[in-house]
């Protein structure tokens, strides 16, 4: 998991966001900070090795309904050079865990479908793809 002033971590987010989004600004080391820091939100990264470069990340994003505790991955990011070695599925695992402990009885995502290899992981882990419509409203 990142800790807050983790500067490994900004650098990483530099290089691995523009594989998720083309759009989305770089966050900032205070930004960065603030997702670490904060308790409805886990930053997990992985590293190539020990203390080598961070080459995968993940957000769990909980908080508290009245239906109760709800879990979502978000941001599953991972290096072109680690894909296929077992990282977005250790990271998704980590995940899984944190949420099981914090009491939740669900862990939701999404995926764009042109993701292939992480749909397939996804089903391999045991998600289930659900009918629902994703509404979003522009600001």
């Amino acid at each position: 998991m990142a800790q807050p002033g983790d500067p490994d971590v900004v650098s990483a987010f530099g290089r691995l966001l523009p594989l998720l989004s083309s759009s989305a600004p770089t966050p900032t080391a205070a930004e960065v900070d603030e997702i670490a820091g904060s308790p409805a939100t886990t930053l997990f990264v992985a590293r190539d090795g020990t203390g080598g470069p961070i080459v995968g990340t993940l957000t769990l994003a909980m908080f508290r309904l009245p239906s109760g505790l709800r879990a979502w991955i978000e941001d599953v990011i991972v290096s072109s050079e680690a894909r296929g070695r077992g990282c977005g599925e250790q990271l998704t695992e980590a995940a899984l865990e944190a949420a099981r402990e914090a009491g939740a009885r669900t862990v939701e995502l999404t995926s764009r479908p042109s993701r292939e290899a992480a749909n397939r992981l996804y089903r391999r882990m045991g998600f289930e793809l659900r009918e629902t419509n994703v509404y979003r409203y522009q600001l």
